[in-house]
């Protein structure tokens, strides 16, 4: 007997697709029972109902780019209930539909006089970048996958960048949305002025939720003119502490970057190993770079060269792209260069008050000491963001088991200091079960109603976030 979902043509059951989509970027796997392809909202209402007519849950799936193992199922039900239940009835037969947005992904609208885009949630980060840039328009977050990322995907987890020290992050551009919950219904968010305050923000709240709430299938973006330079300065030290104080010096300077980015010893052994750039292998790394016009960019990264210098930097300054690109070559290779290290990384990504950076660079190298196991640091110095990388061998039982304990003690040091234990890639599945170490019991239960609220069967995308 045919079901709902096997009526509809953009739906597949054969096993490579389901293969191809039961993981992401966190590595973990875990393979859907039908993938989806729609390519726009009606067919999106389509499948969503006649996912809830079969009982079947729903994960919306961008790039797969996130390293929380968001875009997969929660667990392979293989036919049980699913352990997570918020409200209402749970569908019995526990069978998952990955909904890939990637066919839905056209720039439907660029408003040059109002700075606004409407796009598809399946437009590649980069390639709208690119657009807007001919045309003389900016768009600033920009996460490390932004070649690949989605937009959807970036809306979904509120993704930032290393602009984000300057401009902030998704949150901050998205002016509206169009959503598809749970029984096919479509709502409207926000809009296109600025200023907007009739009702709840319903458009906060959706982005960063990580298709718990609904499915993104518009969004209404705002848009910035591009910046007549930019500047780009590298700056290499001895010492972790000069980098630390260097960056407290820039940001009190009056000076706002762009960019600021740091990397620690570990990752610069681990890129010159990979790739030789002539870097030192000990100390530390600063990358910092500078837009505005053309005369303010060039005192502005002249000034910081200064302070960089005075605090014992070794500094080289680009004026043009293709210097700029050289730069960056160092930053961009640590991921690739990592896996010489070790063959498992344990990707985390804590944020704490930027005057608390150096004590928590100094916290992470007591915390693998204490336990034995190498943590590789780099980020967005600028807004505080730490990238944190406990490497290890998941075959070695003993050394796997002491990388785990160190990740909590991490996530319990950023929590100490103010932070958080998730700047841009939110918890997904792979963070949930330290969500009460930063969120007390109330505000939790808060949130699982809102869920409830908006998702009453408990179809999308459950088992994440929540413990």
């Amino acid at each position: 007997m045919k079901t709902n979902l096997s009526r509809i043509p953009f739906v597949s059951f054969e096993p490579e697709n389901l293969l191809c989509y039961g993981y992401d970027a966190s590595k973990r796997q875990s393979r859907p029972d039908a993938v989806a392809f729609p390519s726009n909202t009606d067919d999106v209402v389509s499948v969503v109902k006649a996912a809830a007519a079969d009982g079947f849950v729903i994960i919306p799936r961008g790039a797969g780019t996130g390293m929380v193992a968001g875009a997969i199922p929660a667990v392979k039900f293989a036919g049980a209930i699913p352990a997570v239940k918020f409200a209402g009835a749970i569908p019995a037969a526990g069978r998952s539909l990955v909904i890939s947005l990637e066919r839905m992904n056209r720039i439907l609208e660029i408003d040059e006089e109002n700075m606004i885009a409407v796009v598809e949630p399946g437009v590649i980060n980069g390639r709208f970048q690119r657009t807007l840039a001919d045309m003389g328009l900016f768009y600033p977050p920009d996460p490390g996958s932004l070649n690949f990322c989605t937009l959807g995907g970036n809306v979904a987890t509120c993704a930032g960048g290393p602009r984000a020290v300057k401009y902030g992050v998704t949150r901050d551009y998205v002016m509206g949305l169009e959503v598809v919950l749970a029984d096919g219904t479509v709502i409207n968010t926000g809009g296109r002025t600025a200023k907007r305050v009739v009702g709840y923000d319903l458009t906060r709240l959706i982005v960063g939720s990580e298709g718990t709430l609904g499915i993104v299938t518009k969004i209404t973006l705002k848009l910035l003119r591009q910046p007549e330079a930019v500047a780009t300065l590298m700056a290499v030290y001895t010492e972790m502490a000069q980098a630390a104080e260097s960056v407290a010096a820039i940001m009190k300077s009056g000076i706002t970057p762009r960019a600021l980015e740091i990397m620690d010893r570990h990752s610069l052994r681990a890129v010159e190993a990979y790739k030789p750039l002539g870097l030192p292998t000990d100390g530390a790394m600063l990358l910092v770079e500078v837009d505005g016009g053309t005369s303010a960019v060039n005192d502005e990264i002249d000034r910081i060269a200064a302070l960089c210098g005075k605090l014992g930097g070794e500094v080289k300054i680009a004026r043009s792209d293709s210097s700029a690109e050289s730069l960056w070559e160092a930053r961009r290779a640590i991921s690739p260069a990592l896996y010489r290290l070790k063959p498992t990384k344990i990707n985390e990504d804590i944020a704490v008050p930027r005057g608390k950076v150096p004590e928590m660079f100094r916290r992470l190298d007591e915390i693998s000491a204490r336990f034995d196991v190498l943590i590789v640091s780099f980020g967005h110095a600028g807004d505080g963001n730490i990238h944190v990388n406990v490497m290890t061998d998941k075959n070695d039982t003993d050394e796997y088991s002491r990388a785990k304990a160190a990740v909590e003690e991490v996530f319990r040091a950023a929590l100490d200091l103010g932070g958080t234990i998730s700047g841009e890639h939110g918890i997904g599945l792979a963070k949930k079960p330290y969500i009460g170490m930063e969120l007390g019991p109330e505000t939790i239960a808060l949130m699982k109603r809102i869920k409830a609220a908006f998702d009453p069967g408990g179809m999308m995308n459950p088992g994440k976030i929540f413990p």
